[in-house]
């Protein structure tokens, strides 16, 4: 198939003389007076290269560019002007020109460049294609990973998304717990239904009830008017509820009674409604210690754990590190880039690193490292901590000087640096922060508190 070239330039002779070079190099020329013209060539069919003259009345060659590489990206662009300005060879080269020729040319020189563009146009094409093919064997669903444990996640979902039994997803923070649970809804008959997630450490308790329920006007002090809550929202959908651990147990109470009985009241209301959810939840804690505490109902762990899915931690599966930069690199730099994304220096680091915070972590690693470079990802520019710039290492056998220590003073001062320290790792960002802490927000804003840190970081 021919490569198809488009020649944009508002001289008659200078459009006709590349259109027969074009033809008697065995491509197919299309030709454009002006930048409008070219655009609307470009709205309706595809070209492998733009030849475009700078300066032109109307849009010049500059902002052309700069909205064929909007509107097709893999295009290749070669710019011509009348003048041997640098200034606009530098701003075309920016905006993503392959090169740019002066005027008068050599016409071995542009059969050249065109010749050379088409290359590298094809090459990108190509690469595009096997990164999705690529992505499309390491992804399910939105979720990345290509290691055998994530393999049987993959399986496991596409079995449990065909029942309606409720789902317990357990994991790390960070780990993506709730894109397993969107997963299992968009393959399930439910997916064209809503999704709903809530964060139960997240809601205020005297509000846990209005939020899972709903109330009428006048229930409480504020309630102006009817509400509809997350079940009614989730009609005939999935309702998530992450951080399932935080449930108040009067709460969980009534959570159980609508999981049995598949109806419930608003706040305030007298009608009962009926009740066509399904209950996919989550926790990082170890519920079943919490049943045995006291902290959790027995009767609604087993109500909500009929299936259990457990997400493993990053650094259980570190051969999934290259294809998530990979994603995270397309997600914050330029999702085109052909080549190397990340040095061999670079990528042996994070495959070396524990990662206490998950994906959520390398997520924002790779978007700090790509505001340093934004073409390729440094070793140098890589934030990871080591244990010793934290805080001090808990590990080995315990010491205690002669003089004995403050062991409630050592301890609250190790947590509070852990407070400040995740903060300063997610620009202030508390939930962010509570989640590289592995707990709840309503845990992370009470221990805030009792340091006095709760207005230092707002």
């Amino acid at each position: 198939m021919k490569a198809r070239i488009l020649i944009v330039d508002d001289e008659l002779s200078m459009r006709e003389f590349l259109a027969i070079l074009v033809e008697r190099e065995g491509y197919e020329a299309v030709v454009a007076a002006h930048a409008e013209e070219a655009l609307g060539q470009l709205d309706s069919s595809v070209f492998d290269l733009v030849i475009s003259d700078v300066q032109m009345p109307g849009l010049n060659g500059i902002e052309l560019l700069a909205r064929i590489k909007a509107m097709a990206p893999d295009t290749a662009v070669l710019m011509m002007t009348a003048f041997s300005a640098a200034e606009q060879a530098v701003e075309a080269m920016k905006l993503g020109a392959y090169d740019y020729i002066s005027k008068p040319f050599k016409v071995e020189e542009i059969k050249v460049l065109i010749r050379n563009a088409l290359e590298k146009s094809d090459l990108k094409r190509e690469n595009t294609v096997l990164r999705q093919t690529a992505q499309q064997r390491d992804s399910f669903c939105g979720i990345i990973g290509a290691s055998p444990k994530m393999k049987e996640i993959f399986s496991l979902i596409r079995k449990v998304a065909l029942s309606n039994s409720s789902v317990m997803i357990q994991g790390e923070s960070g780990t993506g717990k709730e894109l397993v649970a969107r997963a299992i809804h968009d393959s399930s008959p439910r997916a064209k239904k809503a999704f709903v997630a809530v964060n139960c450490g997240a809601i205020p308790e005297q509000l846990m009830e209005s939020e899972l329920f709903g109330h009428k006007k006048g229930a409480f002090t504020g309630a102006v008017a009817d509400r509809a809550g997350l079940f009614e929202q989730a009609d005939g959908g999935t309702l998530f509820l992450d951080e399932i651990g935080e449930l108040p147990l009067l709460m969980q109470t009534k959570l159980l009674r609508v999981l049995q009985e598949r109806e419930f009241r608003r706040v305030g209301g007298a009608q009962v409604q009926k009740s066509d959810v399904r209950i996919l939840t989550a926790s990082n804690r170890d519920l079943q210690s919490q049943v045995k505490d006291g902290g959790f109902r027995e009767d609604l762990f087993y109500r909500i754990n009929v299936m259990q899915i457990v997400v493993p931690p990053l650094r259980e599966r570190i051969e999934d590190i290259p294809v998530l930069v990979d994603h995270f690199f397309r997600k914050y730099g330029d999702p085109q880039q052909a080549g190397d994304i990340i040095t061999p220096a670079a990528l042996k680091k994070l495959m070396n690193y524990p990662f206490p915070g998950n994906i959520r972590e390398l997520e924002n690693i790779v978007e700090r490292s790509l505001i340093l470079d934004s073409s390729l990802i440094h070793e140098e520019n890589l934030p990871l901590l080591a244990c010793s710039d934290v805080v001090p290492c808990l590990g080995g056998d315990a010491t205690i000087p002669a003089e004995g220590i403050e062991l409630e003073r050592l301890l609250d001062d190790l947590e509070k640096k852990y407070l400040l320290k995740a903060l300063e790792m997610t620009s202030g960002a508390k939930k962010k922060a509570a989640d590289l802490l592995g707990m709840s927000f309503r845990s992370f804003r009470y221990r805030l508190a009792k340091f006095g840190l709760d207005s230092e970081n707002e």
